[in-house]
């Protein structure tokens, strides 16, 4: 009976240190002894509130209810987003949005924990001051151009004050530069008026080049088209005094003006009516007329022949005297000719009177006209 008895307290004494074991590693004294720390975060443990050690990543243990632990510190990098509004110096109010990335250093965990309460209020602060004093002193056109100037800056003050903090500040970004929507449609409104000004400068350039470009033309061709008339005045005085030389060479030398004159006459006529639309011409009512015709174009033909000598003979100033005593030479003959012309002009025409007040017909539309010409 006693060996029950000793059996039974010896299987309750085992039961009961069975379930203390259990409630050591499976209860709430567990929790007092071990603990976890994941990674890329760190824990602080503390012995009556004073700092004991940091715990790394892994199974960490502690003596229960003496050591105590602190929250996870995050050793990821973070990012905290800043939102400012700022006026510039130009007094236009916009807004900033400020990107902040950050890491705690491993080797600064104390640090970070025990000396800042509230890290992300701070690091605000240090934002705001920042980007307002750079703000203050640009013009909202500097500010977008110095929008890295000012990350740059936001950044090298942040990571001078938040090193001694065991704060790493990774990068800043300025997003962005937000004016009013009213002040946005102004700037606009400038840019689509300085574009339209500069597209109007260079259409009224063009335009110049074009009109320039069109009066050198015009010049040139005028330029041109005088040298081609004067060529052509040339070619056709040369022609003449040519024609007149052959027909004083096969003897026809008395009345070879009047010939030239009526086939001149005669080929105006039929260039008149094969080109114009007039119907009604202006021609020479007496022999004066004629007469005087006659002479400039005899003239004329002087003037052509004396060129083409002068321009056939190497010298110039022989030229000029040969053409000046033929000349003189022809121009006595012509006015022989010219009397004897005008004295049978003058019968012609009496003639032709009388033939017009019989017939009504001028004096070259009947067939023996042709002869006396």
């Amino acid at each position: 009976m006693e060996g029950v008895i000793i059996v039974l307290v010896v299987v309750v004494a085992i039961l009961v240190v069975v379930a203390i074991v259990a409630a050591l590693l499976f209860g709430g004294l567990r929790t007092s002894l071990m603990f976890t720390v994941h990674t890329q975060e760190a824990i602080i443990v503390e012995r009556f509130g004073k700092f004991k050690r940091v715990a790394q990543a892994g199974l960490n243990f502690k003596t229960p209810f003496i050591d105590n632990t602190t929250r996870p510190v995050s050793l990821r990098v973070q990012q905290l987003e800043v939102n400012i509004e700022s006026k510039t110096k130009d007094n236009v109010f916009v807004n900033v949005p400020v990107a902040v990335q950050y890491k705690i250093r491993d080797e600064q965990v104390v640090d970070a924990y025990y000396k800042l309460s509230n890290p992300e209020a701070q690091i605000r602060s240090y934002v705001f001051d920042t980007v307002r004093s750079a703000l203050s002193g640009l013009e909202l056109d500097q500010a977008f151009e110095s929008k890295d100037d000012i990350a740059r800056s936001v950044e090298t003050t942040l990571s001078e004050r938040m090193q001694e903090f065991g704060f790493y500040i990774i990068n800043t970004l300025v997003q962005d530069i937000s004016p009013d929507q009213r002040v946005r449609d102004s700037m606009n409104s400038i840019n689509a008026a300085q574009r339209d000004r500069v597209a109007a400068q260079s259409l009224a350039e063009a335009d110049k080049i074009k009109r320039v470009t069109q009066a050198e033309a015009e010049a040139e061709s005028k330029r041109l088209q005088g040298e081609g008339v004067a060529a052509q005045r040339k070619a056709i005085a040369l022609g003449i005094a040519e024609q007149y030389e052959m027909l004083r060479k096969v003897g026809i030398e008395n009345s070879a003006e009047q010939l030239l004159l009526m086939t001149q006459y005669f080929d105006t006529m039929q260039d008149v009516a094969r080109n114009s639309r007039s119907n009604v011409l202006y021609l020479p009512s007496n022999p004066g007329a004629v007469a005087s015709m006659g002479d400039e174009i005899r003239t004329a033909m002087l003037q052509a022949q004396a060129a083409a000598e002068a321009s056939k003979d190497g010298d110039a100033d022989a030229a000029e005297d040969r053409r000046r005593a033929s000349a003189d030479q022809q121009r006595e003959q012509a006015q022989d000719r010219a009397d004897q012309a005008r004295q049978q002009a003058e019968q012609q025409a009496r003639e032709a009177r009388q033939q017009a007040q019989s017939s009504q017909q001028p004096p070259w539309a009947h067939p023996g006209s042709a002869d006396q010409f």
